[in-house]
Formats: structure tokens, sequence, C-alpha cells
């Protein structure tokens, strides 16, 4: 038996800080290999707008990275991927933790007005040139994008911090690169990536209280459809009207 499978038997998160820098490191290489891949099709496509290949380069990114971690799960520690970040089902919370999201985005929006938060342009604007990249955009918003961060923020990164430094300490440096992460997107704004700190906090708390990523995963998920909800019915309903 390895050393590795031997550890995970012992206790949890059986991964290690090594682990981690790993995982980290193998962000911006997948990243880029869904980019080349995109960048390809777009040789052999040359039709293809540019824009609309930007969400499936980030989900072949992601898809990248995450195999790597599921290929780092198994072979080190022999352990299943799903069950090891604690996303299954039934997960404990899941519909509660699904209803709040939209109190929580209401919640942030009403701390964004109060801390006078500017309104940011958002990069995505450009990839609502139809109706399929507008329902592309919204699977990545509402599905992959909360999945693949709570997988790598309250999934992976969580259960270390909270064993080493406790919950409290543990969920709010959690939170601190998830919205970093972000920063470029709002323009580096004190105001709002101190809201995304806020609900990233809050997406820990779930992961925390609950043991489960899939209800974390929950809250995030309709906290992003509330918001990209909002987003269209300016866009396409408020602004045509007036």
């Amino acid at each position: 038996m390895t050393p590795g499978i031997e550890h995970a038997k012992q206790s949890y998160p059986f991964w290690t800080y090594l682990d981690l820098v790993i995982f980290a490191a193998l962000a911006l290489p997948s990243m880029i290999g869904g980019a080349v891949l995109m960048e390809l099709l777009k040789l052999a496509v040359p039709r293809l707008p540019a824009a609309q290949l930007m969400l499936p380069a980030q989900f072949l990114g992601y898809g990248f990275w995450f195999l790597c971690l599921y290929i780092m799960l198994k072979t080190r520690y022999g352990r299943p991927f799903w069950p090891s970040l604690r996303f299954t089902f039934p997960a404990p919370g899941f519909w509660v933790s699904f209803c709040c999201g939209p109190m929580l985005a209401m919640i942030v929006s009403a701390l964004g007005i109060a801390l006078r938060a500017p309104v940011i342009e958002l990069p995505f604007r450009d990839l609502l040139s139809s109706r399929f990249s507008i329902a592309l955009l919204g699977i990545f918003i509402t599905t992959l994008g909360p999945l693949c961060e709570e997988l790598a923020f309250r999934g992976f990164l969580l259960p270390l911090l909270t064993r080493s430094l406790g919950g409290a300490l543990g969920i709010f440096l959690t939170a601190m690169p998830f919205a970093l992460l972000h920063g470029a997107q709002y323009r580096w704004s004190w105001q709002v990536l101190v809201l995304v700190l806020l609900a990233g906090i809050v997406f820990g708390w779930v992961r925390y209280r609950t043991g489960s990523t899939a209800s974390a995963a929950a809250i995030h998920a309709t906290y992003n459809l509330t918001f990209f909800g909002v987003f269209l019915l300016q866009k396409f309903i408020l602004v045509e009207r007036y």
C-alpha cells in the first residue's frame, strides 16, 4: 500500500498542501490548453465569432484542470473524485441553500448600494449577440462556473484550511483568493471585491455547516442566476421599453 493511500484512510482531507500547490500550478496550463484548442478551431472554421469561443475555451480549460485533479486523487490516493470533494447526493441542506441564493443576491445588491459600488460594463456583454450565445452564457454562469469554483475553493481548498486554522479563519482565507479571481473582471473595484468576498464567505459557511460542496454550489448557482436574470431584464425588457 502506498503512503498516499494509507494517509487517505487516516484523515480528511487526505490530500496535502503539496497537492494544493500542484493543483494550482496546473490551472494556467489547463486554461491555455482550452484556449489553444479554440484557436485551432477558429483557424479551421474562420467564420466563427471570436467572442463566442471564449466560453467553450473556459469549458475545456476547466475540463482539463479537473481531469488533472481526478487523476491526482486516483493515482496518489486511490479515492473517487466526487465523494472526496463532498459533492454527492442527497446533499444536506441542498434545497434550503438553493432557495437562499436569490436572498443573498438581494442582500449583496443592497450592500453594493450602501458602498456606492460602481456600475461596471461586464466583459460578457459581447457574448449576447444571439439566443444561442445567451443560452450558453446562462448555462455557464449558473452551472459550470459555480460547480468548478465550488469544487476548487470549497471542495478542495477549504477542508485543508479549516483543518489547519479552524472554521472561521479557513472560510475567510478561502474567500480571499475567490474574490481576487474576479478582480480583473470587475476592474479591481474594492467595493465590488468586498461584495464578492462576502458572497464567498457565505458559500464557505454553507459548505462548512452542511459538509456538502453540492449545497455550496446550489446557493452559488441561484445567486448567479438572480443577477443574470436581472441583467437580462434590464437589457432586453426595460431598455427596449424605454
